[in-house]
C-alpha cells in the first residue's frame, strides 16, 4: 500500500510546505533574494495605472496574469475618485502586509485563525504636498492601525500574534525605517 502525504493547513496554508520554504532559503540563502517590479503609465489629470506582470525569486524569473492597478485622486484634489489614492494604497499595502505576517506566523505556531480585522487610517497636512510649508512633511504624519484577532488561545497568544506582524512585515519595515529609492530619468 502506498502512502498518501496529508498536508495540513492552519489558516489556509499548507504549513509542511512554510517550513520546507524555511529550510530550502537556510541550505540556499539565495533563494531568499526577491526583486517585485511594476509599470506604469499616467493617463489623465490624477489617474495613472500600474501593471504588474512578474517577479524574480526563488533565482529565477515568475509571471502570472497581469494585475491592473489604477491609482485616482478624491474629486476634492482634483481627481475623478474612480479608484484609491495612491495615500489609500499605501495604507492597504501597510495593513495586508502586516495581516499576512500575522496569519502566516500563527499557522507556524499551530493556531487556527477565525478572524482577524483591522482598520488603519493615517494623517496627511497638505501643506507639505502643496509646497505652503517646508516644516511640514509631504508623507503621513502619522498611521494608527487597530486589529480585531479571534482564536480560541489566551489573550497573550493574540498579542504575540500582534507584535509578530508588525516584526515581520516588509512592508511595515519599509515604511517605519525607511528604504533608499532611486528616481532617474530614462532617455
Amino acid at each position: 500500500m502506498q502512502e498518501v502525504a496529508i498536508s495540513t493547513k492552519v489558516n489556509g496554508l499548507e504549513v509542511e510546505r512554510l517550513f520546507e520554504t524555511i529550510g530550502a532559503i537556510k541550505k540556499v540563502p539565495g533563494l531568499a533574494d526577491f526583486k517585485f517590479r511594476l509599470e506604469n503609465r499616467w493617463i489623465n489629470a490624477g489617474l495613472n495605472r500600474s501593471t504588474i506582470k512578474n517577479f524574480y525569486g526563488t533565482q529565477q524569473e515568475h509571471e502570472h496574469e497581469p494585475f491592473v492597478l489604477d491609482a485616482n485622486e478624491p474629486e476634492i484634489l482634483l481627481g475623478e475618485g474612480t479608484s484609491p489614492s495612491p495615500v489609500e494604497y499605501l495604507l492597504h499595502a501597510l495593513v495586508s502586509c502586516v495581516t499576512s505576517a500575522i496569519v502566516y506566523h500563527a499557522a507556524a505556531k499551530g493556531i487556527q485563525l477565525q478572524e482577524v480585522e483591522s482598520k488603519v487610517e493615517g494623517d496627511i497636512d497638505l501643506h507639505g504636498f502643496l509646497g505652503l510649508d517646508e516644516n511640514i512633511r509631504k508623507g503621513y504624519k502619522n498611521i494608527r492601525m487597530k486589529f480585531r484577532i479571534k482564536a480560541d488561545v489566551p489573550d497573550e497568544q493574540l498579542e504575540e500574534l500582534l507584535r509578530l506582524g508588525p516584526t515581520f512585515s516588509p512592508v511595515f519595515d519599509s515604511v517605519t525605517r525607511g528604504v533608499p529609492v532611486e528616481v532617474s530619468l530614462e532617455k
